[in-house]
């Protein structure tokens, strides 16, 4: 059996998000891709992938990277994520060496530039993932080593370009499967009030179904909404089912 037939074997039938995640990134970085980040949203528009808190974010990048890039508001004007948000498939980076030459990028898009190069974010891939409707939509940049030029990163891509992109596809379509709490993490009882209220019951149904009164029922969906960061059970109910929370197998809370 081959290398990528075993690995792509292992990340199939991997039980988390978080294993999958470790499978993925040491898989990368054989190919000189050592600092990932992907994310994932289904409260997207045609210009922006929306607030950090409606993502799905994992990445391997430092922390004082992802402090300014994301948690400050940077990505909003990444190049690349113009392209992602634009394209579908893989493209280099060169594209945003291009725009830069050819004076075709606004001043806060030199910013982000400005901030990567301070990082040593200079040469690597985006892929943008398959996506059917506007508001959904999943990318992976993909940050080439420290010291590798975007020239050898477009040479290693010319050879394993077509595997890379393969391996890329996968992961994103297995994450979307798998549970994925983070420090948001619901409990069993919260997980049941979410799924009675998505199938239409009253908080007065909710409480007689499982020997409640409305006032503990209450307390639960109060207390998913502060777990998940959200104001309405509606958006609740939408950000469990983004990290599949909703339904889960044998969970230990």
């Amino acid at each position: 059996m081959s290398d990528l037939v075993t690995h792509l074997n292992a990340m199939a039938t991997a039980k988390t998000v978080e294993a999958l995640w470790a499978l993925h990134t040491e898989k990368m970085a054989t190919y000189g891709f050592d600092r990932l980040i992907y994310g994932f949203t289904r409260n997207g528009t045609s210009s922006t992938f929306g607030k950090p808190q409606d993502q799905l974010i994992l990445s391997t990048q430092t922390p004082e990277y992802m402090r300014r890039f994301v948690q400050e508001g940077l990505y909003y004007n990444a190049p690349m994520l113009r392209w992602a948000l634009e394209n579908q498939g893989a493209c280099s980076w060169r594209w945003m060496m291009d725009m830069e030459r050819v004076d075709n990028l606004t001043a806060a898009e030199k910013k982000v530039l400005a901030f990567n190069k301070s990082m040593g974010v200079t040469a690597g891939y985006t892929i943008s993932f398959l996506s059917l409707a506007q508001r959904i939509k999943g990318a992976i940049a993909l940050t080439a080593k420290a010291g590798l030029s975007q020239d050898e990163v477009d040479a290693i891509w010319g050879t394993h370009g077509e595997e890379i992109l393969l391996m890329n596809n996968i992961m994103h379509l297995k994450v979307l499967t798998l549970p994925y709490a983070g420090e948001r993490r619901l409990t069993k009882r919260q997980r049941e009030v979410l799924q009675w209220v998505g199938d239409g019951k009253t908080t007065q149904d909710i409480a007689i179904l499982l020997g409640l009164t409305p006032a503990t029922v209450e307390k639960h969906l109060r207390l998913a909404r502060e777990a998940l960061d959200v104001d309405t059970t509606a958006q609740a109910i939408l950000k469990a089912a983004l990290h599949n929370q909703m339904y889960v197998v044998d969970a230990d809370n």
